[in-house]
């Protein structure tokens, strides 16, 4: 990991503390871009993980970058969320429950999903592409949708 790397991290840390503790008042934007805290749960602990992210809004859906700064594997919360896809997100003061969706390259809608996402990040996802050495996956979070009711009839059978 390069120095550069290394005070990105400490500083998306910095913030991503600040928007806990304010339980989202401060923290929303984030070098001029918005940003979400993404909830899933550890593929081997159970517990919940937490992560500040940048987003583009896509419809109803949520578009996030798993580019893990460029380095060249993905990030924990994209291996939680192939095990596990339910979700929570914060935006603000608001949380949500939602499935997340891995978008990889080979998808038709990476393409465009693609261009969401880095225009609204200022084209900085394209140096982490550069950088990486592997395709970056996407992930776009949607609105979870509750399993269908059990008629009262079928459940007495």
């Amino acid at each position: 990991m390069t120095a550069r790397q290394s005070v990105q991290r400490f500083v998306l840390r910095v913030h991503q503390a600040i928007y806990e503790l304010s339980g989202g008042f401060v923290g929303h934007h984030l070098i001029g871009v918005p940003s979400l805290l993404l909830r899933t749960t550890g593929r081997r602990t159970g517990r919940v993980r937490t992560t500040a992210l940048i987003y583009a809004r896509d419809g109803a859906g949520y578009g996030l970058v798993a580019s893990n700064h460029g380095l060249g594997r993905d990030p924990a919360w994209l291996l939680n969320i192939r095990a596990d896809p339910t979700v929570e997100i914060q935006v603000g003061r608001r949380r949500e429950r939602r499935l997340g969706r891995v978008v990889e390259k080979n998808d038709p809608d990476y393409g465009r999903l693609w261009q969401l996402v880095n225009e609204g990040n200022h084209h900085r996802y394209e140096g982490y592409q550069a950088s990486s050495g592997r395709p970056i996956p996407l992930v776009v979070v949607s609105p979870a949708v509750p399993p269908p009711a059990v008629p009262p009839t079928a459940a007495i059978r």
